[in-house]
């Protein structure tokens, strides 16, 4: 087969993408185009090969968050592949959440090379800086000239970047920037289409890069403490509440509720003097976002905060806050009243969603006004317009450890907070940065990421409306592509009703509101649905909503549940 050093740009484009492929990427997705093409032809050929899934995106903001679902769900980058000049700066929303989320990311940015740059060439602008405030490494390749150091220097290059994204305590964002000279794309080079250079001693080097995490911060029994788990806490949360004997103030988007020292009704549990207003000590897992009753707590000066260390930049609402890279208990007894306190609180602040149960002797009664009142009830039950909370439980009741579920920034993820109780089911939140960008293109990432090898589960997206209508984009799959299980739950309240609850809603008029927060519209999601080729279900009651999700399915599907504004 005939060499790539035709071009020197597919020659590099392959020895970089192969390195990356040894070192445990799994999934690229391209948004196409020129000064992309030797990286993209080199992906179809990894595809091809088996290495690798292939995800192609029209849209590259959509390309960042399905990378960004991927990498959520197998804690190992996606690699994003985009050509020049805009379409860099439309990765910019899913770096950022996945730096501030410490989600793995690899950006591979094709670029002109630098005789191009600042004379007005096309689609050339400074790539070095636009996605600075997000990546925590980056890195300019040499353009490549068809030197026999190159494929070297190439190999070099996805060690270093994969490493800072993806080996350290806390993962995070990589970008190399790719300048390429014409020709842009020529035959590939025969090494790489017979399977590429091998293990060679990547692994090695990519081991000696890894920094060594630091002492343990060890917490001994005394202060009154409660353990807090926010965004991305994950099961940590609930063994280091187990482990010390405390109570687990556990978001809905943490992943960590669930255990026996789950509190229910936390909010007003932390508003409460004997309780919230006794806490001597906060141990923080995760990024709090829900609770504006958290937020106080972890801004008091009077509490004892260790937090640990995250993405972005480290929590420290108080000033006094500690952040630490991993978190232990010392051996001790644990302050059984303390706990017992907050244990018979949740107890009696465990919220009731579920329907009564029918009422069988009514129904089998020989009286037959007995019966038929009984029948009555049991059609009301069923019938029942679904509100929020039904909604939120019933998604939550639908959802097992073999599914995924993601909520989105929406009225609905607060909802939940406030009413779900535990249970250990993975769950997903773009809780970062908390907006609504590519929540649905998220949601697909984290479907092909659990469901590649054929495993079973639906992954399930919860969210509003108007974070439906903003990444409809994402709805766009591909033919030819995996078509994953996935359900985006919409509850359809006709605008953005999460601004009620916020201090504008006491003070603009109801025409202001209309026309500059709630964002009103009048879109026909059934033909939404229609376009992308999606299944479109609407449930308006409890029976047709446990219908919906207890179905099996076997692609995408948007159930829409129209709600009260």
């Amino acid at each position: 087969m005939t060499r790539g050093a035709d071009s020197p740009a597919t020659e590099a484009a392959a020895s970089l993408l192969d390195a990356l492929v040894v070192l445990g990427v799994r999934h690229v997705v391209v948004s196409p185009g020129s000064r992309s093409q030797a990286l993209a032809l080199a992906a179809q050929e990894l595809e091809r090969q088996g290495r690798i899934a292939l995800h192609v995106r029209i849209d590259e903001r959509d390309a960042g968050f399905t990378a960004l679902g991927i990498g959520r769900e197998a804690r190992v980058p996606a690699v994003v592949i985009c050509t020049s000049g805009t379409a860099v700066a439309n990765l910019l929303p899913a770096a950022l959440e996945a730096h501030h989320a410490g989600v793995p990311m690899l950006l591979l940015t094709a670029d002109r090379p630098p005789e191009l740059r600042g004379v007005g060439a096309n689609q050339t602008t400074d790539q070095t800086r636009i996605l600075l405030p997000a990546a925590r490494f980056f890195a300019e390749a040499r353009t490549p000239e068809g030197g026999a150091d190159e494929a070297e220097e190439a190999r070099d290059l996805a060690v270093r970047a994969f490493v800072a994204a993806a080996a350290g305590s806390v993962q995070g964002v990589a970008q190399l920037n790719l300048p390429y000279r014409e020709p842009l794309a020529g035959p590939l080079p025969g090494w790489f289409a017979d399977g590429g250079r091998g293990a060679d001693d990547l692994a090695e080097r990519a081991r000696g890069l890894v920094e060594e995490a630091s002492d343990p911060v060890i917490l001994e029994q005394g202060p009154r403490t409660i353990v807090v788990a926010g965004a991305d806490a994950g099961p940590d949360a609930e063994v280091l509440a187990h482990q010390g004997g405390w109570p687990l103030v556990a978001e809905i988007v943490s992943g960590s509720r669930y255990g026996r020292r789950v509190v229910r009704g936390y909010r007003e549990a932390l508003r409460h003097d004997a309780l919230g207003g006794a806490v001597e000590r906060v141990v923080v897992l995760g990024h709090p976002t829900l609770s504006r009753e958290t937020t106080a707590l972890l801004s008091r000066t009077d509490v004892e905060v260790i937090a640990a260390r995250g993405a972005g930049e480290d929590l420290d609402l108080s000033g006094r806050t500690r952040a630490a890279d991993q978190i232990a208990v010392a051996p001790g007894e644990p302050d059984r009243a303390w706990l017992g306190a907050w244990m018979e609180w949740s107890a009696a602040h465990a919220a009731d969603l579920e329907t009564a149960a029918p009422d069988l002797a009514g129904l089998q009664s020989a009286d037959p006004r007995e019966r038929l009142g009984a029948v009555r009830a049991e059609l009301a039950a069923v019938r029942r317009k679904l509100d929020r909370e039904q909604l939120v439980a019933g998604v939550w009741r639908a959802t097992w450890p073999h599914d995924r579920l993601l909520f989105g920034s929406s009225r609905l993820v607060r909802v939940a907070d406030e009413v779900l109780g535990g249970k250990k089911v993975p769950v997903h939140a773009n809780r970062g940065l908390a907006g609504i960008d590519g929540t649905i293109a998220t949601g697909v990432g984290i479907a092909l990421a659990s469901q590649r090898e054929g495993e079973p589960g639906v992954t399930r997206v919860l969210l509003g409306d108007l974070a439906l209508l903003h990444d409809a984009g994402g709805l766009l799959l591909p033919p030819g592509e995996l078509r994953p299980r996935i359900q985006v739950v919409v509850g359809n309240d006709g605008g953005g009703t999460i601004f009620d609850g916020l201090e504008v809603a006491q003070t603009a008029s109801p025409q202001a509101m209309d026309r500059v927060q709630y964002t009103p519209h009048e879109v026909d999601v059934a033909s939404l649905a229609a376009a992308y080729g999606w299944e479109h279900v609407r449930a308006t009651t409890r029976a047709e909503l446990d219908q919906a999700l207890t179905t099996a399915i076997t692609g995408p599907q948007i159930v829409e549940v129209p709600l009260d504004r």
